[in-house]
């Protein structure tokens, strides 16, 4: 496993990246490390509710929706 620690601005270690590879085997042979990683990834109820608003406002008017590209050059982008 090649492991990188990762300092602090006093040269501790404050983390350490670990490649995909071995983050996938660490998962595989400690099962609860894949449902600790599932449920850091869950939507608040707040953000939900948003998403809920967005999606019945596109049900009442799917015409009102634009394209990524149209989107961004609204802004510039």
């Amino acid at each position: 496993m090649h492991l990188q620690y990762i300092p602090d601005k006093e040269g501790k270690t404050a983390g350490v990246f670990i490649p995909i590879k071995d983050w996938e085997k660490l998962k595989s042979k400690y099962k609860e490390l894949e449902k600790e990683e599932s449920s850091s990834f869950e939507i608040p109820d707040w953000h939900k509710n948003i998403l809920d608003e967005r999606l019945k406002m596109l049900e009442k008017d799917p015409d009102n929706l634009i394209n990524w590209e149209e989107a961004k050059k609204n802004f510039n982008l």
